[in-house]
């Protein structure tokens, strides 16, 4: 499974004729992405057939939140469900642990979506403690990591675990991923699902648009390696 962040219509529209499966939409590049509008998530959802999955976040402060922000972020999923996204995209920790109380309160809202637990789980003190307490909650269908802080493909072996201990989870590797360390991720690792970002946009730039002859070669370099594993 290929996933790509997109900020625009033109953007998860590229996504889809690339031949990728997925696209998450986001709002705030420079914040590493936020909540976009229910305009966006509408206009998103209706231009293209591939799932459409939408980043509950209301702010880059942290993933610790308020109990208003809470708020907002549960009238997000329902807006987003109404609109007909596929999933959310969100992730809560306090004290450098999953808060488990707000996640719980959060996937009541969930109901009928899938719900990727995001790249927060890089911040937790131990990600591998943090995925088994993920695992507990049968509403979370995946979660996006890159193993934690630091370089993505030096955390290798740490998300390899991650996959071998998922049990039912999808595990997305994601964030820093390049034409360069994608091939040995894929053989270290034994993921099957990658999430891009800058990577396949001209210059690496979030600012700049998807470069279509970039992402159709990831597309197909992963789904080349990743078949029948």
């Amino acid at each position: 499974m290929i996933e790509v962040i997109a900020y625009t219509v033109d953007d998860a529209k590229r996504i889809e004729q690339c031949g990728a499966d997925r696209v998450e939409l986001v709002s705030a590049a420079s914040e590493g992405g936020l909540t976009p509008s229910y305009g966006m998530i509408e206009k998103v959802v209706t231009s293209v057939s591939i799932p459409v999955n939408v980043m509950i976040r209301p702010h880059s402060r942290s993933f610790c939140y308020t109990k208003e922000e809470i708020e907002v972020m549960k009238r997000d999923i329902k807006v987003a469900k109404e609109l007909g996204a596929n999933g959310a995209v969100l992730g809560v920790l306090k004290s450098g642990r999953v808060d488990e109380k707000v996640l719980e309160e959060l996937l009541k809202e969930c109901d009928g979506l899938d719900v990727t637990f995001h790249r927060a789980i890089d911040e937790a003190e131990d990600v591998l403690s943090a995925l088994g307490v993920i695992k507990k909650y049968e509403r979370v269908t995946e979660v996006l990591t890159s193993g934690g802080k630091g370089d993505i493909l030096k955390n290798a072996p740490v998300i390899k675990k991650m996959v071998e201990n998922s049990g039912r989870i999808r595990i997305i590797v994601g964030g820093g991923l390049t034409f360069e360390n994608i091939a040995r991720l894929i053989e270290i690792t034994g993921a099957k699902a990658y999430h891009f970002g800058r990577a396949v946009r001209r210059n690496n730039s979030y600012f700049e648009e998807i470069e279509e002859e970039k992402l159709t070669r990831m597309v197909n370099l992963i789904k080349g390696m990743v078949k029948g594993k």
